[in-house]
């Protein structure tokens, strides 16, 4: 049986960890059962690495993933994306033209709005894989002013995305209904699944042995992006060293571990219970197996409505409960339902004191472990992503 050929569209390279955890892995799965091609904007410094290149692609051969890899441009700033788009567009008519293209798979807006065109000149169908509310992420980042003229084109194609693509993907229900919200006659009738992002739970498991000793609380990811409150973990860890003169504290991140110490303050004794380090991606999981507890928070609003934090996925697969707050996509709603952590309200030390007590009596639950280990299985594991992408093929291609 002839598979269905499905073009998959990103500015994200499949050199980044990003791309070969949330685009690669999916694809690997979705390629047994479709013709799979791959356009995708690869980095400069990505690419002078010969061996990393070799690798990818021969994984990609390995597979049958034709990938068509471009190259990455980081200015001008305005011209670049649009350079982006008009080598989209370029390649997408021709892997139409070719018969490679039965379906196309955008991950986020600027592969979505060159899909729109696509399917508005030929009538290809495609699929909005949002990822996150891209236009609200610009604004609070400061660099989109809401109600400017970029701001109208950007939510223009937002709307026409949601109402034209044959499905749309969000990594978050909050984000969802946020989206039906400001956009109800876009999304009537409109095919809406949601599939967060991913862990890869066969590296991301429960330490074989319990390893004794002191507990360690971590925090796993920047830290210093602009996107997280450093300010409430601080908070935390200062609270459970007054309260745990023995426990240690590990930030795994590539920020620069000289600013996360400053701003992490504390006194010497605190200090001297602190790492801070970095490590490859591929040895993150024996660190991480190590850690007591693994706090994480985000910065709320409009913007992070959509973000689904693979380190949650990842911690949880180890076993191990979370400490975060709400707001920030469906991090509370998992929390809440699977009971695997504790949410804090603010990042005062009244709040943290009763996260800290309310943790304390979650962590003498013997069955605490299992169901962090069931819930990642739940809602991030990798086969069932796979499986929610490969019945949504189905039902636009049938």
């Amino acid at each position: 049986m002839k598979k269905s050929t499905v073009l998959y569209i990103t500015r994200n390279g499949m050199l980044e960890p990003l791309g070969q955890s949330q685009v690669l892995s999916y694809l690997k799965g979705l390629s047994k059962n479709h013709q799979v091609s791959l356009i995708s904007f690869e980095k400069p410094e990505d690419r002078a690495d010969q061996q990393a290149f070799g690798s990818v692609q021969n994984d990609c051969e390995r597979h049958g993933i034709r990938w068509l890899p471009q190259k990455f441009r980081y200015r001008p700033k305005v011209i670049a994306p649009a350079w982006s788009m008009i080598v989209f567009l370029f390649l997408c008519l021709r892997e139409v033209r070719k018969g490679n293209a039965e379906l196309i798979h955008a991950r986020s807006y600027i592969p979505a709005a060159v899909a729109l065109l696509v399917n508005k000149l030929t009538g290809t169908p495609f699929i909005f894989d949002m990822r996150a509310l891209w236009p609200e992420e610009l604004i609070t980042a400061g660099r989109l002013k809401r109600g400017s003229l970029m701001h109208k084109a950007i939510a223009w194609v937002e709307r026409s995305c949601l109402k034209n693509a044959a499905a749309v993907v969000s990594l978050t229900h909050a984000a969802v209904g946020y989206l039906q919200e400001t956009y109800p006659d876009e999304l009537k009738g409109q095919v809406i699944r949601v599939i967060p992002t991913c862990a890869d739970l066969d590296r991301f498991v429960p330490a074989s042995t319990d390893g004794g000793g002191a507990a360690t609380y971590s925090c796993v990811g920047t830290v210093l992006s602009g996107w997280f409150h450093l300010d409430w973990l601080a908070e935390f860890f200062q609270q459970v060293a007054a309260q745990d003169p023995e426990a240690c504290f590990e930030v795994i991140t590539r920020d620069a571990s000289d600013e996360v110490r400053l701003r992490l303050g504390g006194n010497e004794d605190f200090q001297q219970r602190l790492r801070v380090f970095g490590l490859p991606p591929q040895q993150v999981h024996s660190a991480v197996q190590g850690h007591t507890v693994s706090a994480m928070f985000f910065s709320q609003g409009l913007s992070k409505l959509g973000s689904s934090p693979t380190r949650m996925g990842e911690i949880l697969g180890c076993g191990l409960p979370v400490v975060a707050n709400s707001g920030v996509g469906d991090v509370a709603r998992t929390i809440e339902h699977y009971n695997v952590g504790v949410l804090v309200e603010d990042g005062s030390s009244e709040s943290m004191k009763l996260g800290l007590q309310r943790l304390n009596e979650l962590r003498k639950d013997p069955e605490l472990a299992q169901r962090c280990r069931m819930a990642a299985e739940e809602v991030f594991s990798l086969e069932a992503g796979i499986e929610a992408y490969r019945e949504l093929y189905r039902d636009i291609l049938k």
